[in-house]
């Protein structure tokens, strides 16, 4: 991955190593803010008026107010890609904190939040897609307000680690055996045809490409059932899936050393990544 020089801060652009925010900043000392990562293809942004809707969601969930709109938003983004001269895949960080002031709990008077976005490259999992990935199963110790796209991501950081360390590609948490999400994924089921994801509470990210999933299940007569599956289930599910902006629509062919079915991406997989394709319009190798 290699960031691109221009960074959008304050609704200005600039170099990226001029950028810099005092040691009181909210977000980094209460992860006092919200964040988005949006998918770039051939240099366009991919469900981007999904990610902006987000993003005011979780500010007016956290109470932070920007002065800019949806659509000064949206153009602002654009524009960064313009100057970055950004014809790859990569994706977009942006990120918004309440802003700088002298450190105390309750919000602070009169403050500017803090706005900015920088630009990566990065290359689709072509392997991953194809081949699928394994995943472990752990407690989901996270807050309650898992809605809210917050920098708080300790305990998500965490997860990803474990998972790392037991070369595993992610996460898949559960409460007392339900299964939420992932670390920093949805996390979908099949059994007989059917796709079955946990609903879209406060105890999970509703992401992005979830919705664009739900679209193509719609599009294709499949099944889309928002009931919570468990850990136990997963044992006799057909098929398994995870989805998010950097990893679309990922098979996942084993969890906690177990196969899933014949350990193979399945069918219904193979259906929803062919649909992710059609609507990025991307002028690459299919995924078999």
């Amino acid at each position: 991955m290699s960031m691109y020089p221009i960074i959008m801060s304050q609704g200005k652009f600039t170099h990226k190593d001029s950028l810099q925010f005092p040691y009181e900043e909210r977000g980094l000392q209460f992860g006092d803010g919200v964040y988005e990562v949006i998918r770039i293809y051939n240099g366009k942004l991919y469900l981007l008026n999904e990610h902006v809707d987000r993003l005011f969601r979780s500010l007016d969930a956290i109470r932070i107010e920007i002065k800019q709109s949806k659509d000064e938003i949206t153009t602002l983004l654009s524009e960064l890609i313009s100057r970055n001269n950004m014809e790859q895949d990569g994706f977009i960080y942006l990120q918004v904190s309440r802003g700088t002031a002298p450190r105390i709990h309750t919000f602070p008077e009169a403050i500017e939040p803090n706005i900015y976005a920088y630009l990566v490259n990065q290359s689709r999992n072509l392997e991953g897609l194809e081949n699928g990935v394994s995943t472990i199963t752990l407690p989901d110790e996270r807050w309650q307000n898992c809605y809210i796209k917050s920098l708080n991501l300790l305990p998500n950081v965490l997860a990803k680690q474990t998972a790392m360390e037991q070369g595993c590609y992610e996460a898949i948490l559960h409460i007392d055996g339900r299964v939420t999400e992932c670390g920093s994924s949805n996390i979908f089921l099949v059994k007989d045809g059917k796709i079955y994801t946990h609903p879209a509470t406060n105890r999970i990210l509703k992401g992005c490409v979830r919705i664009a999933v739900e679209r193509f299940a719609k599009e294709l007569q499949i099944p889309f059932i928002e009931e919570a599956f468990t850990v136990d289930d997963i044992h006799d599910a057909d098929e398994m899936f995870l989805t998010s902006s950097m990893s679309e629509v990922l098979p996942i062919i084993e969890i906690d050393n177990k196969r899933i079915a014949d350990g193979k991406p399945g069918e219904i997989s193979r259906k929803l990544q062919k649909a992710y394709e059609i609507d990025t319009q991307l002028i690459l190798e299919k995924v078999k």
